[in-house]
Order: structure tokens, then sequence, then C-alpha cells
């Protein structure tokens, strides 16, 4: 393996980079969520539409992102998505034009769209560009690009606009969001000059089925139940993960913390921690499915703890959710995907459908919130930590002869 290493170094660069990206376009949807509830009026539940509508496309491109994979390769359908991200920017400057919510919906679905197509090139591409049994490692690498972008959007937003979220209006979004769109042009013109070699599972290839016995007999993605289950534990962490993501600048605005914006880094740390974890730890001293159930009972206790503290200690808690969230992609995705074979881009459409969690978890937040108050509102991650705890217990295990 001491050759690929050597010649995946590049391309694991590049893909981190384009991880940056996905993590940078939804903190600029996390940033809108304030400034749009103070701009039009609208209540919380409505407000983080923004965030669902941005998560659907995932549920309606999964399976059309996978085909278009396959029809053009993975680095063309990457620069693809960069091009969409650039389109949906552009909607956004006559959304904050006309003070549209019904516009800015839909920019945030574009950019959802471009974002599916991105996630469903780069993570299987991560997955399969080494062994299986390191994926979580280089995962872990990529998702410390992904979540240090969190932050980083609503702190540029702030920085060019020169205003305190509390006091910053639609109309001071211009400029920044010209801005964007360049850099997004710029990154998908990057990705098509970028040397990004096309990769494939073991026994993906009809001719070389039989490297992936499991699969081999299979004649539906459907038949692999460990996959299926996975789906539904990667639908609860990206809903629960983008709970504690999106929703801290709103948080400490409702807590009437000074300088709300920076506590948008609170997640993002508890994130990168387990990732430095994950890379140093996992496959020499701890296996995946072992790491994801050690981040399971973590994001228990943090889900705990937030709701059962005092509201001004609570939001420091979320951090705790973030570290056990850490993990959870990178032990997940692997965990789903394994001897998939000839189905692995099929398994990859559906793993990326799941992703649309936070269509029903962050709407219902904002609901909790409205009626429950915000701290309250954290009750809904627990259910969501406990399945996935029972995916890593059982669930993952589960075969069909």
């Amino acid at each position: 393996m001491t050759h690929e290493k050597k010649n995946y170094a590049m391309p694991l660069a590049f893909v981190g980079m384009m991880f940056f990206a996905i993590g940078f376009a939804l903190g600029i949807n996390s940033y809108l969520i304030p400034v749009l509830k103070g701009s039009l009026e609208i209540s919380s539940g409505v407000s983080y539409f923004i965030i669902a509508v941005t998560f659907l496309p995932f549920l309606i491109f999964g399976y059309p992102a996978s085909m278009t994979i396959k029809a053009m390769g993975y680095k063309r359908t990457m620069a693809l998505s960069f091009l969409m991200f650039a389109i949906a920017f552009g909607l956004f400057i006559p959304a904050a034009h006309q003070e549209s919510f019904s516009l800015f919906l839909v920019a945030c679905f574009i950019s959802g769209a471009a974002n599916a197509y991105l996630q469903a090139s780069v993570n299987p591409y991560v997955t399969i560009l080494g062994p299986l049994e390191s994926a979580a490692k280089r995962i872990s690498i990529m998702g410390i690009c992904n979540k240090l972008a969190w932050p980083v959007a609503p702190l540029f937003l702030t920085w060019i606009i020169g205003k305190n979220i509390k006091d910053t209006v639609i109309a001071d979004l211009f400029i920044p969001f010209y801005i964007i769109i360049g850099v997004f042009i710029l990154l998908g013109i990057i990705s098509l000059l970028a040397p990004l070699p096309e990769v494939k599972a073991v026994g993906e290839d009809e001719d070389n089925a039989d490297a992936c016995p499991y699969a081999a007999n299979k004649t539906s993605i459907f038949q692999f139940p460990h996959l299926l289950l996975g789906c539904l534990a990667l639908f609860f962490y990206v809903g629960a993960e983008t709970v504690a993501l999106s929703s801290l600048v709103d948080y400490a605005t409702y807590l009437n913390l000074p300088y709300a914006d920076l506590y948008a880094w609170i997640a993002p740390i508890g994130l990168v921690i387990g990732y430095i974890c994950g890379i140093v730890l996992i496959p020499r001293y701890l296996n995946q499915a072992t790491a994801l159930k050690i981040c399971s009972v973590i994001a228990i206790l943090g889900s705990l703890l937030v709701v059962l503290v005092s509201d001004s200690l609570s939001i420091w808690f979320i951090s705790l959710i973030a570290l056990g969230c850490s993990l959870m992609w990178p032990a997940l995705w692997p965990l789903a995907m394994a001897d998939l074979g000839k189905f692995t881009k099929a398994g990859s459409s559906l793993l990326i459908m799941a992703m649309a969690g936070p269509v029903i978890i962050l709407p219902l937040l904002g609901f909790l919130t409205d009626n429950y108050g915000m701290q309250n509102a954290y009750w809904i991650c627990l259910p969501c930590f406990i399945y996935i705890l029972y995916y890593a217990l059982t669930g993952h295990k589960i075969r069909t002869k």
C-alpha cells in the first residue's frame, strides 16, 4: 500500500478543499437563519426551513447524482457541483433585493442540490481511495476540513459586512455573495484541472464481481440490510449533527449572549478534537465499529446535559454532542458500504439520500423552540443517538446469505 499513500496524497488534498467548500456553503445558510428572522419577522420554525430545504435535494438527487458520476466520472461531477453552487449564490442576490423568503428557499434548494452532487462524489471517492479498514481515518481528515468551514462562513460574512449579526439586514448580503460566487466558479475550474484519478471499489466491475463474494449473487441493493439500517443511522446522524452546527448562532442570539456569531465555533471544536482522535487511533488502536459505540455514548451524554443544565451553561455542552458526532460519519459510511461490490455506486446513492435527515429534524427543532423554548427543543437529538448506538452494537453486523 505504500504506492497508494504516495499517489493519493495530492488527490486527498484537493478533495479536502472540496470538503471545506461544502462546510462553508452550509455555514452561510446557518448565518442566514437569525438574519432572516430579524429582517422578515418569521418564526424559528419557519426560519429553519432554510436548512431543511438545503438538505431536501439529497433525497431527490441522490440517485441521479450516482448516475451522473457513472456517466461523467467523479472529477467532472465535482466541477458540475461547483457551477451549481455559483448559480445558487447568484440567486441569493435577487432574493436579498426583493427580501423574498420564498426566493431564498429556492436558492437554498439549488445550493442543496449542488451539495448533494458534491457529497455523492467526494464521500465514496475518499472511502474507496484506499483500504476500507482505514477509510475512517481518511474521512476524519476530510471532516476537519469540512467542519472548520462552518464557523468560518459566519465570521467571513461578519468581517465583510462589518456589523454584528444582530445588526445585519438583508441588504448587507450583496457584496459577500458576489465574492462567494467568484470563489465557487474558481473551485469548479480547479477541480477540473486537479490530478484526481478515477477509482472503483473492490468487485465494482461486473467482470471482477467475484472479488466481493458477498455481493456477487445479489440482485438488488435492498438485499443488504446492513446498508439499509446504516441509511437510517445516517439519516438521524446528519439531522442531529446539523442541529448542533446550525443552531449555535441562533441559540446564542436566543440567550441574548454578546457576539453571537463567535459561538459558531463551539461545535466545530468538539468535532475537530474527535476527528484528530480518529486520525491517530483508527485503525491501529480502534476499529470503526468501536469508535461508533464510544461516540454514540458521548453524544447521548451531551444531549442530556444540554437540556438538563442551566440555559447559560447548556450551549457549551453542544460541544459534547459535536464530539460524539465526530467519528459517526467516518465510521457509518464504511460500515454501511462494506461488501457492496458491484452495488457500490447504488449504495452510495442511498446513503446520499439518507442525508436528508435535517429536512425533518431541523423544522421540528424550530417548532419545538416556538412552543417549548430552544433549550427543550434539543431533546430531539436523544432518540437519534440511541438508534445510532443500536447500529454500532448490532445493526452493522446484520447480513443476508
